[in-house]
């Protein structure tokens, strides 16, 4: 896209079209979400949901190698305390929180690898759509911390065992095709174009179904989630505190040299 060029720090937008609201994320490092993006994502996400021309969400990002790659490594590295540890953390605890309150169903479209937050952002969409290529890890235990955040959302998709598989085998990629047999992955496609065709038809049936229909089924697929503010929270702390330790320095570290 011609805009990319201009968007060194990345950016978030959407638009509407025939009630279909799309929101469009990017950054120049694999798609990775830096705090203030995250930020940005939660409200167009909330904005969207309470904009009554849009009765669907597709969210998206952009090119075609990575979804998301999480969360901005140069701003986890820079954590110097806990209360800094604790806002960095919560970036995803919004975007999570905004889509599981949001009255309509977002529809997320997974053309690439999808990296911790990024599979926290696949858990929570209503549903996913994939190509092959959407191979999936999460690296968190890699560098001394956890998936805590996105841990409620990846295991409500998945099931505890698939769950504890990924966060556990931290330096493994999952295959698109194991995601989809767990279920994070509602319909897998082998090329991007397959995949926008049926997500444009999907979209396109949602759009003329009736919205209070969907907010009330919304409401029932979300059943049971009515403490993730404050759990959310909590599990931010817990992974603020945690990237502190000499553990969590030493394998940050360690990686940024492997980057290097």
């Amino acid at each position: 896209m011609t805009h990319i060029a201009h968007a060194p720090d990345g950016y978030v937008k959407t638009e509407v079209h025939n009630h279909i609201a799309t929101i469009e994320f990017f950054h120049p490092q694999s798609n990775s979400l830096p705090g203030k993006l995250l930020y940005e994502l939660a409200h167009e996400i909330t904005v969207a949901g309470n904009n009554n021309v849009a009765r669907v969400i597709v969210l998206r990002s952009v090119g075609e190698k990575a979804f998301c790659a999480g969360a901005s490594f140069a701003e986890l590295v820079a954590i110097k305390n806990e209360a800094e540890g604790l806002q960095f953390f919560s970036g995803f605890a919004y975007v999570i929180n905004a889509m599981r309150h949001c009255n309509k169903f977002i529809i997320a479209r997974i053309q690439g690898k999808c990296v911790g937050g990024g599979v926290g952002l696949a858990a929570a969409a209503d549903y996913a759509f994939a190509t092959e290529h959407a191979d999936v890890k999460l690296s968190e235990l890699a560098i001394g911390i956890g998936p805590f955040v996105i841990g409620p959302a990846v295991e409500r998709k998945i099931g505890l065992g698939a769950f504890s598989q990924l966060s556990i085998n931290a330096t493994e990629w999952q295959t698109a095709a194991w995601a989809h047999a767990k279920g994070l992955f509602t319909e897998l496609h082998a090329h991007s174009h397959d995949m926008d065709k049926s997500i444009a038809k999907l979209a396109g049936t949602l759009a003329a179904c009736n919205p209070e229909a969907m907010a009330e089924m919304k409401k029932m697929f979300w059943h049971g989630t009515h403490n993730w503010n404050e759990l959310l929270g909590e599990r931010a702390a817990i992974s603020g505190r945690l990237v502190l330790s000499d553990f969590s320095k030493k394998a940050i570290e360690a990686f940024k040299a492997k980057a290097k």
